[in-house]
């Protein structure tokens, strides 16, 4: 059983037991756009202790928000995960006092339910057994128009949730939209209190926005809309020179990059210390931190790989992202008009240098040192970095040699 066979069903089974219940929300808008949807949720008047008792498998996962998760079989295209269905019940919304999440919410009717919703075309309703649509905000007629339309007042869906002025760029890059200009007001004005939400929650839109095949349009979003200044502050001096950022972007669309890439895009003229610092402060993984303050440490350092000593370049060209480096590399330079030489130099040496020539075994260890009588300490690393990077150089190529090396090499000062 598939996804949407299993959200189908629970359609059914809730239409049987005579409830109203309809598909909502983005899986309507991609199955307009005949596109498969990420996930599939449904709309009932079954409050959730209805909800439960009608399915056999079921959690409660923002029951006071009358939301229900219902448990189905295993997907064996999912590694035997199980197929999961959100219902919730139709309901309006309360006040918004922490920007996130309403104080109290009043099971309702499916039109007062539409309303309370971001934006038209994520406000439909689709009946998958009757094949009906049900659009009471207009989302049909500006999915039709490529528009991007808060439901109601944008101010005051903004101010539900202020984290909808980021979603607003990922969704007008995501679906290539315009945005209506009351909208687009809306946001501009409202983009500053986005500092209210999580840090985790921003870097999640960031991540959806930045990785997209369309994010030049998202990366002008992220300026227009005046979102630079609340989350990326420490890039307000370049903002005078964003076009050379979106060239830059442009150079790496539209083939799909990863996050830390696309980021360090973004950072590449902070150095790594801020880098590191943004990425704390957007809590990323340790991983993604990592891979970022690289990228922006080494944005410049293959610029002359053809003059560089092996020593100095085969570590970079073993290192894991190298790929991501060398793509960095190739953007920067064809946005400025340059010659990208040295990149297509790198990615000869790696296609025509056997691994273990670009990183050989050690020829020495520090045991071997120890067998020397030198005691473990910092003069251990200083003699075992003199060792691998005459190796690296082909000045040494056997433990003799190396050995021979440490003997000849004076004391350390001091």
């Amino acid at each position: 059983m598939t996804e949407r066979e299993f959200a189908v069903e629970c359609v059914r089974t809730l239409q049987s037991a005579g409830f109203r219940a309809l598909w909502a929300g983005g899986c309507v808008r991609d199955e307009l756009l005949g596109l498969e949807p990420n996930d599939y949720d449904i709309a009932t008047d079954a409050r959730p202790e209805q909800v439960r008792k009608l399915f056999r498998r079921s959690l409660a996962v923002g029951a006071a928000f009358g939301v229900i998760e219902v448990v189905g079989p295993r997907d064996a295209s999912r590694g035997g995960e199980h197929l999961t269905v959100e219902v919730a019940t139709f309901r309006s919304d309360g006040t918004y006092s922490d920007g996130r999440r309403p104080d109290a919410v009043t099971f309702s009717s499916p039109e007062e339910d539409a309303a309370r919703r971001d934006f038209t075309i994520n406000g439909m309703f689709f009946d998958p057994i009757a094949g009906e649509l049900h659009d009471y905000i207009g989302g049909r007629a500006d999915l039709d128009a490529k528009v991007l339309r808060a439901i109601g007042d944008p101010f005051a869906r903004f101010a539900e949730d202020k984290l909808r002025v980021l979603r607003a760029a990922r969704i007008a890059t995501r679906f290539d939209l315009s945005v209506e200009p009351a909208t687009f007001d809306a946001a501009r004005q409202m983009a500053s209190q986005i500092t209210v939400v999580s840090a985790e929650r921003i870097a999640d839109e960031l991540r959806k926005l930045l990785t997209h095949r369309n994010v030049v349009v998202g990366v002008w979003l992220l300026r227009d809309f005046g979102l630079i200044e609340p989350i990326l502050p420490e890039l307000i001096p370049g903002l005078q020179y964003w076009p050379r950022t979106t060239n830059v972007v442009t150079a790496l669309a539209p083939k799909p990059v990863a996050f830390p890439l696309a980021l360090a895009v973004l950072l590449r003229d902070l150095g790594r210390p801020t880098a590191e610092a943004i990425a704390d402060r957007l809590r990323l993984s340790n991983a993604e931190k990592a891979r970022v303050a690289w990228l922006v440490e080494n944005r410049n350092v293959l610029l002359d790989a053809p003059t560089m000593r092996p020593s100095r370049l085969k570590p970079i060209l073993v290192h894991p992202g190298i790929g991501e480096l060398l793509a960095l590399h190739r953007a920067i330079a064809v946005a400025a008009g340059h010659d990208v030489g040295h990149v297509e130099f790198c990615e000869t040496v790696l296609r025509e240098t056997p691994r273990g020539e670009l990183d050989p075994p050690p020829v020495l260890t520090g045991n071997d040192l120890k067998a020397l009588g030198l005691k473990p300490g910092p003069e251990f690393k200083r003699l075992l970095d003199a060792v691998r990077e005459a190796q690296l150089d082909g000045a040494v190529r056997s433990r003799d040699e190396a050995l021979a090396l440490v003997r000849s090499l004076p004391p350390a000062p001091g």
